[in-house]
């Protein structure tokens, strides 16, 4: 008997994109309205299809930041996240999703483009609550861009993206408690940061005024693993009941 001639499944592949900034002291995640089915109207992360055969990923994802957003990618920071396949992920058929998380300081407010009607900046705890229901699988993509940029603040030097060239070390300290959700001791903060070697070094003599005195500013080190690792602390029970609560 002749064998059956295998031909290959038909797949697509998109990108996705986890876009994170801090806007008012708190994290915010970048959704788009979708204006196309499958959920029209829905919000989603930005990404989309690859524009031909020949394209790269990594130039689909800054393709994408800049079509759907109009958020310049070049000093982003920007990183393949995961991959998702799920068979039933897309109504369309077998779609595989690259997604990327991309993270930079003090982004505008976004401009929508190309299939999305609409595009917002949304607290990042209103996606990890369910408040905000997103199409496809985005909530679990966004939730694991949320989680990784959350682990990596612990042993990388990820959270001088969310800063400007210059920054004070309680800018720092507010990057942290923004994306780890929880306040920090001050002093223990700056002890951790100060033992960090290479972390962030001073930016000259240039100070900037708080409100008190004038705090001196740092700008990112040379090094982009941190030693030792600045350990999130553990939530309380008092708060993991409140954020039950509020959930």
């Amino acid at each position: 008997m002749q064998d059956d001639v295998w031909s290959p499944p038909s797949v697509l592949l998109t990108v996705d994109l986890v876009i994170l900034t801090l806007r008012g002291s708190r994290l915010h995640v970048l959704l788009v309205e979708r204006g196309e089915d499958p959920f029209r109207g829905m919000p989603a992360l930005p990404g989309g299809f690859l524009s031909h055969d020949g394209e790269e990923i990594l130039d689909a994802a800054h393709r994408e930041l800049s079509e759907e957003t109009a958020l310049a990618a070049g000093w982003v920071h920007l990183e393949q996240l995961a991959v998702y396949g799920d068979s039933g992920r897309d109504p369309r058929g077998r779609v595989v999703s690259v997604a990327h998380l991309a993270i930079a300081p003090g982004l505008p407010d976004p401009v929508a483009g190309t299939d999305a009607t609409d595009a917002a900046w949304v607290p990042a705890e209103a996606v990890l609550s369910d408040e905000v229901e997103l199409a496809f699988d985005h909530r679990r993509i966004a939730m694991d861009g949320i989680e990784h940029a959350r682990t990596k603040l612990e042993f990388s030097a990820l959270a001088t993206a969310f800063c400007r060239e210059n920054f004070t070390i309680a800018e720092l300290q507010e990057v942290y408690e923004a994306v780890w959700g929880t306040e920090l001791d001050t002093r223990n903060f700056y002890r951790k940061v100060q033992a960090a070697k290479g972390f962030i070094v001073p930016a000259g003599t240039d100070r900037r005024t708080t409100g008190g005195r004038p705090a001196r500013l740092y700008r990112a080190g040379p090094k982009t693993v941190l030693f030792p690792p600045l350990i999130r602390p553990v939530p309380s029970a008092m708060e993991e009941n409140t954020r039950g609560e509020e959930e």
